[in-house]
């Protein structure tokens, strides 16, 4: 197996998320303030090198009709650059609902407001890696995610 970091892409900061060696659990990692025109690339580049990373899976936004989200064609900008900056593979997978998810659990887990804050966007990457690990046991039939940190 490989380590796989995921990505929840975000207007001012981008949520990380590393899976364990054997693509079981997903555990998050920090976030990457967006500033200037770097995109946060440096940092993303850096976090995946630290943590062993062979593959990246970015969150796409979608309404829940199916439509692309409101920055839909900026994700899959940044989804290429991130490409050619990392010269690893990147894929996207849809990642409708996984805010919601993440802050219930954060929630659920007695986080204050302030706290949840903090942590949303690193465990709504977790949750977006979750359903790519599962996606792929799916098509390979391996055993699914067992699940993810949520410290």
């Amino acid at each position: 197996m490989i380590r796989v970091l995921g990505i929840d892409w975000g207007v001012k900061r981008h949520g990380l998320a590393v899976s364990d060696p054997l693509g079981l659990a997903a555990h998050p990692v920090g976030v990457v303030e967006r500033r200037g025109p770097d995109d946060g690339l440096p940092e993303v580049a850096r976090i995946a090198r630290e943590k062993g990373a062979e593959r990246v899976v970015v969150g796409l936004p979608f309404h829940m009709d199916g439509r692309p989200g409101d920055h839909h064609a900026e994700v899959l900008a940044f989804v290429k650059r991130l490409r050619e900056f990392l010269g690893l593979p990147v894929e996207t997978i849809d990642e409708r609902l996984t805010t919601v998810q993440a802050e219930r659990a954060l929630a659920e887990g007695g986080l204050s407001r302030k706290k949840r804050a903090a942590r949303v966007d690193q465990t709504a990457a977790c949750f977006i890696l979750r359903s790519w690990l599962d996606a792929r046991a799916l098509r390979e039939k391996l055993p699914p995610a067992g699940g993810s940190a949520v410290d």
